[in-house]
């Protein structure tokens, strides 16, 4: 449903380069935008910076723009949409590239050995007071990593026997760290 009296017009006037068209089109068109992109962006400057950035994509791309394959609203609302996930992804990498700067260092790699996993810490103890058959399966299940049915063959019992097991030795656990 077209926002102005003659879409068209207004097609051919952006089309045109008609700055007075384009103000027109962001004045109304704006406002339907806006809250898409901050559905996406959830930060209020940072939805209005984008909101910019994709009048100004919409208004050098207009050539691309074919009013017979589609109508005006869905494919600017499509190019800000596309501008929020941009933003999104950009500030993701440049977040991502400051932490693997900070981690790059290797002091935090030399400090702990491979093996180490801090939750881990302590439970290797707790499971020092399970009954010996649930303390073998546990250790075969998360510090040695294998699977149920690895656990089943090298312990030569049923599956279900070890799934009932590990189930009840986690449940006794929870209880030793309460």
């Amino acid at each position: 449903m077209p926002l102005f009296e003659n879409e068209d017009e207004l097609i051919v006037r952006l089309q045109a380069r008609d700055a007075a068209a384009m103000t027109l089109f962001y004045r109304q068109y704006g406002k339907l935008f806006y809250p898409v992109i901050l559905r996406i962006v959830r930060n209020v400057p940072a939805a209005e910076d984008v909101l910019q950035d994709a009048m100004v994509k919409i208004w050098s791309s207009f050539a691309a723009f074919d009013p017979d394959k589609g109508y005006l609203f869905t494919w600017a609302l499509r190019i800000c949409r596309n501008a929020a996930i941009d933003h999104l992804r950009d500030r993701r990498v440049r977040e991502a590239q400051r932490t693997q700067s900070l981690d790059g260092s290797g002091a935090a790699q030399r400090a702990a050995p491979p093996s180490f996993l801090p939750e881990h810490v302590g439970v290797r103890e707790l499971t020092q007071r399970l009954r010996p058959e649930y303390r073998r399966l546990i250790d075969l299940l998360y510090f040695e990593g294998l699977t149920q049915v690895e656990a089943a063959e090298r312990l030569q019992m049923p599956l279900g026997t070890v799934k009932t097991h590990s189930r009840q030795a986690i449940k006794e656990l929870v209880k030793l760290l309460s």
